[in-house]
């Protein structure tokens, strides 16, 4: 009766060992087999609505504002005057020109009384060929004259009429560049014009991006205030060169059709889809820190060990990561349960997820 505790407690000794080799005291985790698919992802960015054509406008003649007529934001017509220089200098040559004319219609009245002397007296013998000759050349330069005058008198009043402002088209003024009272030189902007008509959709967009052709050449542009606004649009222009301030490329989406919404602007959405291609996809849960690098547990059926493989991650797909090296198709990696596993450590597969 005095040996049956020793042999319980004999008993309960011999037992360890199998417990620590049971199944339930192994790590726990799920895992899944990679394997490609095909990977199309959306992009969207953040941009606003630009006039298609900007125009900066100047006066073509120097001289002092005298008033300005316009403000910024208001819309104008293409005959619409914007603003006046003082006109002095211009008037004075207006009237210059004018007395100049009339000096050289004067001469060409008593060169025409002149030339019709000398041809009676032609007719009747009483005078030279010379002095008849000299008469028709005198009438002809007075006529050269009266035109020479007439023109530098329509030069003089175009020259005036560009004291006056206007833009030649119809638009809305975004900048002003000079006040009332301040001297500008001929064609130093004034003000910068939106013309009126099409619209694009500007965007800054990494140069990684346009290294992968999209989808599609069309693009659904989104009014951010209002969503049910919607438009499309087609990549009419992509800068040459990276922004310097912003680091991107900036690209210009032509506007199909320009809801009365999407104003001069207007920040709005793009939705670009790019062309589908075959890639590796993981559960983000798989994902961990391995030596500063991305790196997930990978599953040998063989020995049911695990060990981290580091990855290279292409992009962030919801809640997915896609591949672009690291992990071959087949491969089966662990999904949960990651949190306390070493390499080479034996684990249990308690599920596997569908790819």
């Amino acid at each position: 009766m005095a040996e049956a505790p020793s042999s319980q407690t004999h008993s309960s000794h011999a037992e360890t060992p199998k417990a620590a080799s049971h199944p339930d005291a192994l790590a726990q985790v799920r895992v899944v087999t990679a394997a490609l698919a095909p990977v199309s992802a959306q992009v969207v960015l953040t941009g606003d609505i630009q006039a298609k054509f900007l125009s900066n406008i100047a006066f073509r003649v120097s001289g002092k504002i005298q008033e300005r007529l316009v403000e910024v934001g208001e819309h104008v017509t293409a005959d619409q005057v914007l603003a006046r220089l003082e006109p002095q200098e211009q008037q004075v040559n207006v009237d210059t020109a004018q007395a100049a004319l009339a000096s050289a219609e004067a001469l060409l009245t008593q060169a025409k009384v002149s030339f019709e002397r000398q041809q009676s007296l032609m007719r009747s013998g009483y005078t030279t060929r010379t002095a008849y000759d000299q008469a028709e050349q005198t009438l002809r330069t007075t006529q050269a004259s009266v035109e020479s005058a007439k023109a530098a008198l329509g030069n003089a009043r175009e020259q005036f009429s560009y004291t006056e402002l206007k833009t030649g088209v119809a638009g809305i003024i975004t900048a002003r560049n000079a006040e009332a009272g301040q001297v500008v030189q001929s064609g130093q902007t004034v003000f910068t014009l939106a013309q009126d008509g099409p619209r694009d959709a500007v965007f800054i967009v990494s140069e990684t991006l346009l290294a992968e052709p999209p989808e599609g050449r069309t693009v659904d542009i989104v009014l951010l205030s209002d969503p049910r606004v919607r438009t499309t649009g087609t990549v009419r222009e992509i800068s040459p060169a990276v922004d310097p301030s912003s680091g991107g490329v900036r690209v210009k989406i032509g506007l199909s059709k320009v809801p009365p919404e999407m104003s001069l602007g207007a920040a709005v959405a793009g939705l670009g889809r790019f062309r589908a291609r075959q890639a590796v996809s993981l559960p983000w849960s798989a994902l961990f820190r391995w030596q500063d690098q991305p790196a997930v547990w990978v599953l040998d059926s063989a020995s049911n060990t695990v060990a981290p493989k580091t990855v290279t991650i292409d992009r962030y797909a919801g809640s997915a990561i896609v591949l672009s090296g690291g992990i071959a198709p087949g491969e089966r990696v662990v999904t949960a349960g990651i949190q306390l596993l070493r390499p080479g450590q034996t684990v249990a597969v308690v599920g596997e997820d569908a790819q």
